[in-house]
């Protein structure tokens, strides 16, 4: 059946089509960049261009679906299924199949340079390491898949303090980016470690800690794990934490260019990631100051591909933190000749309702605008659920608002 499309050149066509192909279809599109109705147009006029019939498809349980294709396309289709002697539907299944197999799924871009992202601020309680966990699943998601997104604008959503957030229609479904991901918990307090389902490292082995001093027992790949969930597809990979990393600042102390200690350690592995991502420890001490200088450009990097993520809360208190915290990453900066580069502001543990402290901190953190705010996270429970379950977020509540709202952060620094 078809019907004039009233917006342009194309009618609207009813045919019938498997789930199966209609969601390969779907999620194939999108990783080509076309509209599904183009992706059809392309696999009739081929599968009408064929000298003969391919192999029959599985048509069983085909539903109704529809789209709008050129003007007299589909009568033209519909003519060549009756002199090829294959009904509608199987006609229509063969040329989708045609142009899956014509379009394989894209190799995934990767980093010219190994992304180091550093996620850091002195100030506890501020969500450092839901966002790096979080941050580093959207990264590893499946690129065959597609994944509900919250679009940018929704920032501006949030200022109005109206409804958009939550609107469906501000969503967007793409695929995965499918990066692989080294998430190192590098706080002695082992949250991230523990998190995702794992235990911290023995203080009598190996660790990073005892790496970074120049006295590891081991390989480090040794001590590397995989988080264990299929959206994931084992490209997403976690250094666990030790308690010896509380002493790391005086065992640095005597290390000889201890600020690179960080940067020696992980050097090891890095050829294996596209991403490192660091969940700092909340401390202003030498710690932090390895990890800033991890953190930095190296030559012939891209500005913005490596840096520093701060979180901050709505609050005055995390103002007052983000001050020290940029100090250091200044004094840095100066005293090294670093270019460390900040990969925005995350505002994390966000709830309008809490009056007139949150939306004005929320202003406010906007307003600076370098580094500009890339994301904001909201407070609701399904990431403590899952810190509960010891499951990553994002496998636990795929389409709950953190999860959207944290891949629409991993996209937003990945431009």
């Amino acid at each position: 059946m078809t019907s004039p499309d009233t917006g342009g050149d194309r009618e609207k066509v009813v045919t019938k089509l498997t789930s199966t192909l209609r969601q390969d279809l779907k999620v194939r599109a999108a990783l080509h960049g076309l509209d599904m109705q183009n992706a059809v147009e392309a696999g009739i006029t081929a599968w009408r261009g064929l000298g003969s019939n391919l192999a029959p498809v599985d048509t069983a349980g085909a539903e109704t679906y529809a789209t709008f294709l050129p003007a007299g396309l589909w009568n033209g289709f519909r003519d060549d299924c009756k002199d090829r002697g294959v009904s509608l539907t199987q006609g229509i299944a063969q040329a989708v199949t045609l142009w899956l197999d014509s379009n394989p799924v894209p190799e995934v871009k990767r980093p010219a340079t190994v992304r180091r992202i550093v996620v850091c601020n002195q100030k506890g309680g501020v969500g450092k390491t839901a966002v790096t966990a979080g941050l580093g699943e959207a990264l590893a998601e499946n690129p065959a898949e597609l994944v509900p997104v919250r679009v940018s604008k929704h920032f501006a959503a949030l200022l109005e303090d109206d409804d958009r957030p939550d609107d469906p229609l501000a969503l967007e479904d793409l695929p995965g980016l499918g990066q692989r991901v080294l998430l190192v918990d590098f706080d002695p307090q082992g949250h991230l470690t523990k998190q995702l389902g794992h235990e911290p490292l023995p203080m009598n082995g190996d660790s990073l800690t005892n790496h970074m001093a120049g006295e590891g027992k081991g390989e480090l790949a040794d001590l590397i794990v995989a988080v264990d969930e299929d959206r994931f597809g084992g490209r997403l990979h976690l250094l666990p934490a030790c308690t010896d990393a509380f002493l790391l600042d005086v065992r640095l102390a005597s290390v000889r260019a201890r600020e690179a200690a960080l940067e020696r350690t992980l050097r090891a592995v890095e050829a294996n990631y596209d991403v490192v991502l660091i969940d700092c420890p909340p401390s202003l001490g030498l710690s932090m100051d390895a990890a800033s200088y991890y953190g930095r450009r190296r030559d012939n990097e891209e500005t913005g591909n490596s840096g520093v993520l701060i979180i901050v809360q709505a609050e005055d208190s995390s103002a007052d933190a983000y001050g020290l915290l940029t100090s250091q990453i200044e004094d840095m900066r100066g005293d090294l000749s670093l270019d460390i580069d900040y990969l925005g502001l995350v505002v994390n543990h966000y709830d309008a309702r809490r009056g007139y402290i949150a939306t004005s901190s929320l202003q406010s953190w906007m307003d600076i605008k370098d580094p500009r705010v890339v994301g904001v996270i909201g407070d609701l429970k399904e990431q403590k659920e899952a810190v509960r379950a010891k499951r990553p977020l994002l496998a636990y509540a795929p389409r709950c608002e953190q999860s959207v709202a944290l891949r629409a952060l991993a996209r937003e620094i990945s431009k």
